[in-house]
């Protein structure tokens, strides 16, 4: 969509701090986060809503993939910010494409808005 910003995120014509990339999906950290290490997780292709994103296993961004990608980056967080505890959020009405909140719970010790240095540790948890 022309006036999307997740879609101007997914084509590099915005800059964002990108913690994990594929064929089907991108997640990097969200600009206003509710704990360190606040990650969207949204599919390349435009969707609406999470709802929309197709079942069917022969596309590479189905819906099945696009929680697996929730997942891992539920698991670097653990890692990265010593926590178990990771929230994930599926609303939808703050940006008209679909994404999925995942992110640390509030208990985590550091500096939330240091998303250079915060990508950096999901990054390492990732690899």
């Amino acid at each position: 969509m022309e006036n999307c910003i997740f879609c101007k995120i997914v084509a590099k014509e915005i800059p964002a701090h990108v913690v994990y990339e594929d064929d089907g999906f991108i997640a990097f950290l969200d600009i206003h986060p509710q704990s360190p290490g606040h990650v969207q997780v949204i599919p390349k292709k435009h969707y609406r809503w999470v709802w929309d994103v197709p079942s069917d296993t022969s596309e590479p961004d189905n819906i099945g993939t696009y929680f697996a990608v929730a997942q891992k980056i539920a698991h670097a967080q653990r890692m990265a910010f010593g926590t178990e505890w990771i929230l994930s959020k599926t609303v939808g009405d703050e940006v008209p494409h679909a994404h999925l909140w995942v992110f640390p719970s509030n208990e985590v010790q550091g500096n939330k808005h240091d998303l250079a240095n915060n990508a950096e540790k999901l990054r390492a948890a990732l690899a």
